[in-house]
């Protein structure tokens, strides 16, 4: 016996999830439903929600669709190059949207300040990313940049990287920031290391390090307020 063709056709008109958007709002749909917006189509055996829903599979959950490359995409029965792009586009789209800030109105006094604005960013990377926060003489935010990517569990940067940045941003002060794809923030000798040889470049240079954040998922450790700075 054939299985049977599921196409969005074959789903009452109300329930399409195109028509539950406009009915209902963005957030009241699942998922599947919103990846079956972008999607647009399935296949001849499957409905855009079910190809969709293999995607959400392969992925493992929901976060684990920013680490889905162009190729592993593809490897899936119903994604062409096509649908591909489309996907990854609409997933950095949200990605840049999460990290976005409104730097003008930024003003970083507290550990958790500073840990707000990169949490959503750096939690889910399965690469350490060393990130610099450079502020102003009052401590207003006037950029953001990622310095070094690493390996699965180490990240180099040289201070020469990180104050060259910093004074093109003419930036008064610094605070770093890197993730622990272990999702452990707990900091490591060589974490501890780096710290000291930032802070005594930044004594030379003028340039304060007022704190070095290690984000896991969801939580954060200050080096600065564990004393190790």
């Amino acid at each position: 016996m054939e299985a049977p063709i599921y196409r969005l056709r074959d789903i009452p008109h109300e329930e399409r999830p195109r028509e539950r958007l406009i009915r209902y709002g963005a957030e009241a749909l699942s998922h599947a439903e919103l990846l079956a917006i972008l999607l647009r189509t399935g296949t001849h055996q499957e409905s855009a929600i079910h190809v969709a829903q293999k995607i959400l599979s392969k992925a493992g959950e929901i976060r684990g669709l920013v680490d889905l490359s162009l190729d592993e995409l593809m490897e899936i029965k119903g994604i062409g190059e096509a649908k591909a792009i489309q996907l990854l586009a609409g997933i950095e789209i949200g990605r840049r949207l999460a990290r976005s800030v409104r730097r003008d109105a930024v003003v970083i006094r507290s550990p958790k300040d500073a840990a707000e604005i990169v949490m959503d960013q750096l939690r889910y990377l399965n690469k350490e990313h060393f990130i610099c926060l450079f502020l102003n003489t009052k401590n207003h935010l006037i950029g953001q940049e990622t310095l070094s990517i690493g390996s699965l569990n180490a990240s180099i940067v040289h201070p020469r990287e990180v104050f060259r940045a910093a004074v093109k941003c003419s930036s008064a002060s610094i605070v770093c920031v890197h993730n622990h794809p272990s999702g452990d923030p707990s900091p490591s000798p060589e974490d501890i290391q780096i710290t000291k040889r930032l802070c005594e470049a930044g004594e030379i240079i003028g340039i304060d390090v007022l704190d070095h954040l290690i984000i896991g998922d969801g939580r954060f450790v200050s080096l600065k307020e564990q004393g190790l700075m």
